[in-house]
């Protein structure tokens, strides 16, 4: 892919006050930690201390945020209220009046800007599923009419539903979509030109969830909020937002029962976590822009896994690194760590083990979806034929994906890039397919000698199981995101 133009300056670690032995303690805890990074920038002072990719992920493609979404959709509904288009006190029956349903409760009448912002409509838990079932066609309509547990304002309940909303509000009042008002007033002036959307079937943007950015975006609006909304010597976004934004608004409950989330009870501001360090925007599965004003910090972080122990992390392992005396050496040892950063392929021979069932040239399967977590309908054939340096590995009447061996190879089957690589274990084919603009992978394993194949998501994508969804672009899919 085409390089990028870098969108932050860089500095040895030491130039910016960072002890890059507390980045390769980072590093060395993040690697024994229950979380597989993806990539990694640290950005102090405004400068890019630290960045790397766990290959086959890179530096130049974007990565799909999921709710790390929702800080950005925050920005659009601040900018809407600058230009006196949108208040905190508006009601959505009186943005939306063509999606309020008859006989609405009024409290549903009551609801505002601000309580979608905080998350405190008073629904007792994520409305999204419940709203969806209500009125598949229009998920206001939904929302407005499922019952409140509590009055609003007065609890937060994290609620994928108030951020859709907000994003459907923020185009009645503009009159133009989420993506298009977000590109112009924000990502083209950064030099951002590189934003991708998946959208539901109408062809609008989720706002909750499915903005694709690469790392280095991520890191620059991390930026941009640390300086108060001013990128380049220009206002973006007005200062006194950033600060509402990111302020604290309500009490918040760890969003996973019986989980240790220090980071996730501090309180919620408008579409933003409080940390206890600085502030953060939080996507499922690790994905993170975290913001520590303080310190003059930021983070940014893809990831597949529990965001909590990245928190940890950086607390324990960066922060007491900042302001501390470091060295030439020590920064030339951690730019060549982070270069040789990398996922590793699966380990086994270019070939069966002479005397297993496999065939050097050919193998064919059966797909069995009875596991948890099957990426593929039951009974589909897989078939694996050698190449040069790798394999094709055939889904009957579904799609074909290129497969390296000791290294990755990438194809686009639907349009979508996944990025391979396989071995042979005795008469075993095995082969991790990365669905590169996410967290996750798929783990194929073809039996030879039974004949019998699974593949099996290494956590299933919150838009759910089946992988020809994932490697269409752009993902479009009703918008039912658990």
């Amino acid at each position: 892919m085409a390089s990028q133009r870098a969108l932050l300056p860089r500095s040895a670690p030491a130039a910016s006050g960072v002890s890059s032995r507390s980045i390769a303690a980072l590093l060395d805890r993040l690697e024994a930690a229950p979380i597989e990074c993806h990539s990694l920038m640290v950005v102090r002072r405004g400068h890019v201390v630290a960045e790397g990719w766990w290959a086959p992920y890179s530096a130049e493609r974007p990565h799909v945020l999921y709710s790390l979404t929702k800080s950005f959709t925050s920005v659009a509904v601040g900018l809407a209220i600058a230009d006196g288009l949108l208040s905190l006190d508006d009601r959505v029956v009186d943005v939306l009046p063509g999606h309020v349903p008859d006989g609405i409760t009024e409290q549903a009448r009551r609801i505002t800007v601000h309580h979608l912002l905080s998350m405190t409509a008073g629904h007792p838990t994520d409305s999204l599923a419940d709203a969806w079932e209500l009125e598949p066609d229009d998920l206001v309509k939904g929302f407005l009419r499922l019952p409140f547990a509590v009055p609003e304002g007065t609890r937060h309940t994290y609620d994928n539903s108030t951020t859709l909303l907000l994003a459907r509000m923020v185009e009645a009042v503009t009159g133009r979509g989420l993506d298009d008002f977000l590109d112009d007033r924000l990502f083209r002036p950064m030099g951002v030109d590189h934003a991708e959307w998946d959208r539901v079937k109408s062809g609008a943007v989720f706002g909750f969830h499915g903005l694709h950015l690469t790392t280095e975006a991520v890191a620059a609006f991390g930026e941009l909020l640390l300086r108060g909304g001013v990128w380049d010597g220009q206002q973006l976004v007005p200062r006194a937002w950033v600060e509402l934004a990111t302020g604290r608004h309500i009490d918040c409950e760890p969003f996973e029962d019986g989980t240790e989330q220090a980071d996730f009870s501090c309180g919620y501001g408008y579409q933003f976590w409080m940390s206890r360090h600085g502030y953060h925007g939080h996507g499922a599965f690790g994905q993170q822009c975290v913001v520590v004003p303080s310190h003059d910090l930021v983070v940014a972080v893809t990831a597949e896994g529990e965001a909590q122990a990245l928190f940890d992390a950086l607390w324990d392992c960066l922060l007491p690194g900042l302001d501390q005396p470091g060295s030439d050496q020590c920064d030339e040892q951690l730019a060549e760590r982070l270069r040789r950063l990398s996922l590793s392929p699966v380990p086994g021979s270019a070939s069966p083990v002479p005397g297993s069932a496999g065939a050097p040239g050919s193998v064919s399967a059966v797909l069995d979806a009875s596991t948890d977590g099957s990426a593929l309908p039951d009974g589909t054939t897989v078939t694996v034929d050698s190449t040069d340096g790798g394999w094709l590995v055939r889904f009957e009447s579904l799609f074909d994906v290129e497969v390296g061996h000791g290294g990755w190879r990438e194809s686009s089957p639907l349009g979508g890039p996944v990025v391979a690589a396989g071995a042979w274990q005795g008469g075993t084919f095995v082969a991790d397919l990365y669905v590169i603009t996410t967290p996750h992978r798929v783990r194929l394993v073809v039996d030879g000698e039974s004949g019998r194949a699974s593949a099996t998501w290494s956590t299933v994508p919150l838009t759910g199981p089946r992988l020809e969804l994932h490697l269409r672009s752009p993902l479009m899919t009703r918008p039912d995101v658990a």
